[in-house]
């Protein structure tokens, strides 16, 4: 993706992964709630933002070394990337 400052991990990305359902999917298992949702732009896996409880979406990805989420909330098209810190809008 050709995006103004971004890091080398987002401009790696050629589509971006669209959230399946709007849910976390490891909150759903364990019957826990979420604040805002966020869709890894490796594997497209949905999980919860740093501002809820377990933050799922960068428990994973540290653990699967996966760096960028796209926010899965309606109105927003923004990335962010873990390893670099930096967001950026699209």
């Amino acid at each position: 993706m050709n995006i103004d400052g971004a890091c080398a991990h987002i401009e790696e990305l050629r589509a971006l992964k669209a959230p399946h359902q709007r849910q976390c999917e490891e909150c759903v298992k364990i019957g826990a709630q979420w604040v805002h949702l966020r869709t890894c732009q490796s594997c497209g896996a949905t999980l919860c933002c740093d501002s809820s409880p377990n933050r799922h979406a960068s428990k994973h990805a540290r653990a699967a070394g996966h760096p960028v989420v796209a926010s899965a909330e309606h109105g927003e098209r923004w990335l962010y990337c873990f390893p670099d810190d930096v967001f950026a809008e699209y």
